[in-house]
């Protein structure tokens, strides 16, 4: 584990790295050589919890976890999933709940990368519910977080997926440590759950590599332009990713388009003929050089492009794609003629573009913890 964080994380930063503890056996342990790993560099550790208000015991989780962090010595949060709980759903919706608390706590701590402790075991059980119909990706070493926008800036990183569950339990075992099973985790009524009992001792699974398109979008504002020509080179299914990627991300939204949608743009772009498309909130216009990728101003289903009112002082987003701070109260954000952000006293207030980020990141063109 401690060549992937010395590759992915800086040895000298004075931001805290963030790392998700349950009280499980996966998640201590990394807790624990996480722990090791930033006391030799130097780096704050944070550690962050997430209660789900979903069993009985989960207080007294979050108080075990309370403690282990005590006994480190690292500052410690707790976060709650309040509210209501879906009927249906519930694993999913749980999920995201979970990376939003988490992401928001990470930003509000200044630290870009949250530890995760996915195994070899999750990525056979990813495995196994593709076999089943899922559409469950593999964890992947390094990703974006996976919501918008309380995940902007925000990565994980997961150090542990070449190690088995068996392997790590066994070295908590022999260091004393005790951990939390959830009960969750063997409910049949869920998909994973039946994964992970077929699945119950697997083999230790080389993670995916990451994959990264060679070929950068150039980012003006709320813009991505792509050199049209250089598509045509590159991989007829990376090339599929990456206009789905532009148009979510210039579009501001977060859920990938159908991929018949996307295929048939791809193919478009592929080709040398002018074109003019929308897709995911996003209007994608070629010519013979050149694919720009824009807010598609006349969208309106999702609701992003309506007037909002800006507290001063506090960083609110825009749309999904700009990031705007009022010095001064009572001011007010408007959609321009294209889709772009308008403030009347522009002096009094901070926008700053979020789409060129986010793209290089879902696009794996960001491969460690940023300055």
């Amino acid at each position: 584990m401690g060549s992937i964080l010395d590759r992915r994380l800086l040895r000298d930063s004075p931001r805290p790295i963030a790392v998700a503890l349950s009280g499980g056996g996966d998640s201590l342990a990394l807790t624990l050589m996480a722990d090791a790993w930033a006391r030799e560099h130097g780096r704050h550790l944070l550690i962050l919890t997430v209660d789900h208000r979903l069993q009985a015991e989960s207080a007294a989780w979050t108080d075990r976890c309370a403690t282990l962090a005590a006994r480190l010595g690292r500052p410690f949060r707790a976060l709650a999933w309040e509210g209501d709980k879906p009927a249906t759903g519930l694993p999913a919706a749980a999920r995201r709940a979970r990376h939003a608390l988490l992401a928001d706590a990470a930003r509000e701590a200044g630290a870009h990368v949250i530890l995760m402790g996915h195994t070899a075991g999750d990525l056979a059980e990813a495995a196994a519910m593709r076999a089943a119909g899922s559409t469950t990706p593999d964890p992947r070493e390094w990703s974006p977080s996976p919501v918008w926008p309380q995940g902007r800036g925000v990565f994980l990183l997961r150090p542990l997926l070449a190690a088995g569950r068996a392997d790590l339990r066994t070295w908590l075992s022999a260091r004393g440590e005790t951990w939390i099973d959830d009960p969750a985790n063997t409910d049949l009524r869920y998909a994973r759950s039946r994964a992970r009992a077929a699945t119950s001792v697997p083999a230790p699974i080389e993670p995916p590599p990451d994959r990264g398109l060679p070929l950068e979008g150039v980012a003006t504002g709320g813009e991505l332009v792509f050199d049209r020509p250089a598509l045509r080179r590159a991989p007829s299914t990376e090339v599929r990713r990456l206009v789905a990627t532009a148009c979510v991300c210039a579009g501001g939204g977060e859920r990938l388009p159908a991929g018949s949608r996307v295929a048939r743009a791809a193919d478009a772009a592929l080709g040398t003929e002018r074109f003019i498309s929308t897709l995911a909130g996003a209007r994608i216009e070629a010519d013979g050089a050149r694919i720009r990728i824009t807010r598609e101003p006349g969208e309106a289903a999702r609701g992003g492009l309506q007037p909002m009112e800006l507290p001063a002082g506090r960083e609110v987003v825009w749309d999904g794609r700009f990031a705007i701070t009022a010095q001064a109260p009572g001011l007010v954000v408007r959609p321009a003629r294209r889709g772009d952000p308008f403030v009347e006293r522009a002096d009094a207030a901070t926008i700053v573009p979020l789409v060129g980020d986010r793209f290089r990141a879902a696009m794996g063109l960001v491969e460690g913890e940023p300055l």
